[in-house]
């Protein structure tokens, strides 16, 4: 029995585990919004909410915890910057997983992840409530 086990193993060695969740957090962030099959996008956001969590309080300390996790300056200081004051009232659920369907080579479950608050949506209420 599984009981207590809280982690996919996703068919992958743990260091490839490991790499592979850090390389689609830096696209998250990136991009905001990230294709890729169910079940690696619910152990994502496992991931990368606490990520967001840690950069809505901007520290050395905190920065240094994220860089540790995602080993790339430009995501971290995205991080800090934009998705951490942008989700500062928000006490939690940064992201939303969207089911797609099946992939057509080997019918795995797609889906489609992005950040619930995204930098195109809050550009675009800003000109329409602009042009009001």
């Amino acid at each position: 029995m599984r009981h207590g086990h809280g982690l996919r193993k996703l068919n992958r060695t743990s260091s490839h585990r490991l790499a592979m969740l850090q390389n689609m957090m830096n696209s998250l962030i990136e991009h905001e919004a990230i294709k890729t099959t169910l079940p690696k996008a619910k152990e994502l956001r496992r991931v990368i909410e606490p990520m967001i969590t840690l950069a809505k309080e901007d520290s050395v300390a905190n920065r240094r915890l994220a860089f540790n996790r995602l080993r790339d300056r430009d995501s971290v200081t995205k991080l800090f910057n934009d998705l951490g004051p942008r989700f500062k009232a928000r006490p939690g659920g940064y992201t939303r997983i969207l089911k797609m369907g099946f992939r057509v080579g080997d019918n795995a479950p797609m889906a489609f992840v992005e950040l619930v608050e995204r930098a195109a949506e809050s550009t675009e209420s800003a000109n329409t409530s602009a042009e009001a």
